[in-house]
């Protein structure tokens, strides 16, 4: 389990967000930490969100984030040398590269026959952001009850997920289910922040119409 004390800093409760930039870009590694434990939360939530469904088991969010401080600590040149703005991008970048590679070393190089695909309710999906959502949207059926309604309502709240536009799709699971800021949606896509703000409205609402009709899913907001 990641613990920050075992970096051997202690968050400064003191520092100004700017300052802790700023120290950053000196490639300072106390502020990396600080900073790393600011955003600590927020990572750990997209890498919950995102990771292989197979390797929930073997692979926790925490394990995912240990091996990601570590990277950051060889790197932290780079954020000044690629020019991000938000350190949170940054670092969001370098969770997601290292659970590219995590995923490599447990399934490409395994010897155990894992099975490609995840099975839910007898149909099979590849991992994509838009299995991700309808995971994350589907395990609020728990009931019996539930369970029939989920059976019945999958292939349509699968269909109106994969049928958004996979931009608008990444948008939504960006501000939707990680929770990042408009502005750093924009940064990490590549778009400018108002084209973020209407691709998400326009996907928010088509996703919550056809939740509307699927009793038993509960609302992300």
């Amino acid at each position: 389990m990641l613990v920050w004390d075992h970096y051997g800093y202690a968050m400064d409760k003191t520092s100004e967000p700017n300052n802790l930039v700023g120290r950053l870009l000196d490639q300072d590694k106390a502020a990396l930490a600080d900073l790393f434990a600011v955003h600590r939360d927020r990572l750990w939530r997209m890498v919950n969100f995102r990771i292989d469904r197979r390797l929930r088991s073997r692979l926790w969010p925490d394990d995912v984030l240990q091996e990601a401080y570590l990277a950051a600590q060889k790197r932290i040149h780079r954020f000044s040398e690629d020019g991000f703005s938000s350190p949170f991008v940054w670092l969001r970048l370098i969770v997601h590269q290292t659970m590219i590679d995590l995923h490599r070393q447990y399934l490409d190089t395994q010897k155990r026959d894992i099975d490609r695909e995840i099975s839910l309710d007898n149909k099979r999906f590849t991992q994509t952001t838009a299995t991700f959502m309808v995971l994350q949207l589907m395990g609020n059926w728990t009931t019996p009850t539930q369970a029939v309604v989920r059976q019945e309502r999958l292939e349509v709240v699968e269909q109106a997920i994969t049928g958004l536009e996979p931009l608008d799709r990444e948008v939504l699971a960006l501000r939707h289910f990680e929770e990042l800021t408009n502005a750093e949606v924009a940064e990490e896509l590549g778009i400018q922040g108002k084209a973020a703000s209407i691709r998400y409205v326009r996907a928010l609402k088509r996703l919550k119409n056809v939740l509307s009709q699927s009793p038993g899913i509960q609302d992300h907001e």
